[in-house]
């Protein structure tokens, strides 16, 4: 019975050394559940047998020979997903900073060609403001003086009005 023991336990071993080997072949994940399925063997066979255990840990943390694919792990998908998605949000945000600085030339560039955003000659605008109000000066000048004259027309006006309108009888008396 020993015997039969020993024979099943030398196959196992030898299923799972050959899981070991076909794993580091193919470039698979190496983990103690993958060995033990692809192996037919319970996890508790490879933690019964230490030898087998460290050469699994050993293969697991061996790095990949030149020409041979590397191993995906769920890890090694799960870094690659959170450097993408760093990536993918500092796209966007470099892509919103383009975005309102191409809106603000544009609107700089529409500004200027519609006429309205010509900067000014601040000394032309002076002089003209200067004339202007010299303008304005002369113009209220006149204006007092028409102001004056239409008083004095008003005042005759009614002075001759009152004229007429004193009663005949009062010439002849």
């Amino acid at each position: 019975m020993i015997d039969g023991k020993q024979a099943d336990s030398a196959r196992r071993r030898d299923r799972v050394i050959k899981a070991l080997d076909a794993a580091l072949r193919t470039g698979g994940d190496i983990t103690v559940s993958g060995l033990a399925r692809a192996a037919r063997v319970d996890r508790s066979f490879l933690y019964r047998h230490r030898d087998l255990l460290e050469r699994v840990h050993v293969a697991a943390h061996t790095p990949v020979e030149e020409g041979r694919l590397a191993a995906v792990s769920r890890a090694s998908l799960q870094a690659d997903l959170a450097n993408a998605l760093e990536r993918n949000t500092r796209l966007a945000t470099r892509v919103r900073q383009l975005e309102t600085r191409l809106s603000e030339q544009l609107g700089e560039q529409a500004w200027s060609e519609s006429g309205l955003g010509v900067a000014p000659n601040i000394d032309q605008l002076q002089r003209r403001i200067a004339s202007l109000e010299q303008e304005l000066a002369q113009k209220r000048g006149e204006l007092e003086e028409r102001t004056e004259e239409l008083e004095a027309a008003r005042a005759a006006n009614r002075e001759l009005t009152r004229v007429l309108n004193q009663p005949h009888c009062a010439k002849s008396r």
